[in-house]
């Protein structure tokens, strides 16, 4: 019944024929070679990541050299001091509205002094993708330190942080961002984005103090041309507040290229171009965070308007004509800004008529439509902008009233065009 043999055993060794072959001379050598093998992909591996390591590294680095490269033109130190850090209100660029004081100058390589010669507060709000440009002419008196002058001559008397200082106490706010561009980095910054689109409302034909031609119309300017619209004054009815509706143009034309004709993948090229052309508190991950948020905005939709004020023989000090602000119009404007609403400010000079602006509509309107009272309504009304103030008239050349030529004295008017 039962089955007596014993079951091989599972340790059986090969016999003394197959212990030979396995360890012949040959499968030693044949093994030694695997083994070698082994070895050589073990070192062409470590080598490889090495090599790879090596390249992330230097990548690394080389990104490192060009972030601080950046970082340090765009935050020039000689413009963006400590105390001028100090003073700026911490903000997440992506998620909460701030206030950003746009500044256009008129400094030359190598100069240590200039004026603000374009003075714009701009009020940002990511979440909602919305944005106001409120203009403040640059001969609006202030006081800075105890001294009264004009608001662009702060720039003169105490750099970035005097301007930020008398903007915040002027307009009842804080700001959180400065930057400043001269007029040849503008220049440059609009031509690095491949210019702009704009609906020019109005010729500028002013061969005493500017080299190029514009004839009204809707066209894509180049940066020289852009720099020029936005320069002349000299030739309209309302001088510098023309000026100052063509540059919110041009800036409203600049975002719109930016945010919504421009390259995504080429942002970093234009953080590149933009640190030789900009001098700002703001870092790369700012720029990058508000241009990221702020995409795809209704540039048209940007809310505009200047300070409400005015300028007559009766704003004179010590023998210099300033531009006054009506306080109680400009805190009631502000409170409309600050809460994100259409401020219904004015866009020339006087007071509002109460009624909405946006660049859209800076685009529908010539300098005379503003400077004799018919601009936001269907039919003309007859009536001046400058009704506000009785001394004024329709055919008034307005600009005469505070602009002057360059006094020395660091309080004069520099002549800028």
């Amino acid at each position: 019944m039962f089955n007596n043999k014993k079951p091989l055993a599972d340790t059986r060794r090969p016999s003394t024929g197959a212990q030979a072959k396995i360890y012949s001379r040959d499968n030693v050598a044949r093994y030694s070679e695997r083994a070698r093998q082994r070895r050589r992909g073990q070192t062409i591996r470590r080598v490889a990541l090495i090599a790879v390591f090596g390249v992330l590294l230097s990548a690394t680095t080389a990104a490192g050299l060009w972030f601080a490269s950046i970082m340090g033109k765009l935050g020039d130190s000689n413009v963006i001091t400590d105390n001028l850090r100090h003073i700026l209100v911490d903000t997440d660029e992506a998620k909460d509205p701030f206030y950003v004081l746009l500044l256009g100058t008129d400094g030359r390589p190598g100069e240590d002094t200039y004026r603000a010669d374009s003075i714009i507060l701009a009020r940002i709000d990511p979440t909602q993708k919305q944005a106001t440009l409120i203009s403040i002419p640059r001969d609006t008196k202030v006081v800075y330190n105890g001294e009264t002058m004009k608001v662009n001559a702060c720039h003169t008397y105490g750099g970035a942080e005097a301007m930020v200082q008398a903007v915040n106490e002027l307009c009842g706010v804080q700001i959180s961002h400065y930057a400043e561009v001269s007029f040849d980095g503008m220049q440059s910054l609009i031509d690095s984005v491949g210019g702009i689109d704009i609906n020019a409302t109005d010729d500028v034909d002013d061969p005493e103090h500017l080299d190029i031609k514009i004839t009204a119309g809707q066209q894509h300017m180049d940066g020289a041309t852009a720099l020029t619209y936005a320069r002349c004054r000299y030739t309209y009815a309302d001088g510098d507040y023309t000026r100052m509706r063509h540059q919110r143009q041009v800036l409203g034309a600049l975002a719109n290229q930016i945010l919504n004709n421009f390259d995504a993948t080429k942002v970093f090229d234009l953080v590149n171009s933009l640190s030789d052309m900009l001098v700002t508190d703001m870092s790369v991950q700012d720029i990058v965070s508000t241009v990221n948020a702020m995409r795809g905005m209704d540039v048209d939709g940007i809310y505009s308007a200047n300070l409400p004020s005015y300028a007559d023989e009766t704003t004179m000090i010590d023998g210099q004509s300033y531009v006054f602000v009506y306080e109680d119009e400009l805190k009631e404007m502000m409170a409309r800004v600050d809460a994100g609403k259409d401020p219904k400010g004015p866009n020339t000079m006087g007071l509002s008529d109460g009624t909405s602006s946006t660049i859209g509509d800076l685009s529908n309107h010539t300098s005379d439509d503003y400077a004799y009272g018919t601009a936001g309504s269907s039919e003309s009304s007859g009536d001046s902008s400058y009704s506000d103030d009785s001394s004024y008239s329709d055919d008034s050349d307005y600009s005469s009233y505070y602009y002057e030529e360059p006094t020395g004295d660091g309080n004069g008017y520099e002549a800028n065009y």
